[in-house]
């Protein structure tokens, strides 16, 4: 319980505002606290350096310490329909307890500002998923 004490954690939303189970996780001894850890401060961080992202290995290498960091996923893919522009690809960061609302939407917008930006990302995202076809199968 010191350790987790030492540690700072997200303040508090408004009550109402958000359904992040912040108490529910704070409760439980043996739950994963790294979605708390991150601060409004680190949220910041965290968003300006997804606006610096410049090429599909960055972004890539983002993803995975996203995944290392708060325990969360961050998943840039095709939808399931055709792809025809910006808004056909699907940019989720995973629901978990203790993962404010607010961050969902925040992470995601700053991934599209930034596939707007560097149509290439886009374009090795659709390769990388094979959605070009140049596989043989």
């Amino acid at each position: 319980m010191l350790q987790q004490a030492s540690i700072p954690i997200r303040t508090e939303c408004p009550p109402g505002a958000c359904v992040c189970e912040r108490e529910v996780l704070l409760a439980d001894p043996d739950a994963d606290l790294r979605p708390l850890r991150l601060t409004r401060s680190e949220e910041q961080r965290l968003l300006e350096r997804i606006d610096a992202v410049g090429s599909y290995a960055e972004l890539t290498r983002l993803q995975d310490r996203i995944r290392a960091n708060l325990g969360v996923e961050l998943r840039i893919a095709p939808g399931p329909n055709e792809v025809r522009t910006l808004r056909g690809i699907l940019i989720v960061l995973e629901d978990r307890p203790g993962l404010c609302k607010k961050v969902r939407q925040s992470v995601p917008a700053a991934v599209r500002r930034v596939l707007e930006r560097h149509p290439e990302i886009t374009y090795a995202i659709l390769d990388a998923h094979d959605l070009f076809g140049m596989r043989g199968g």
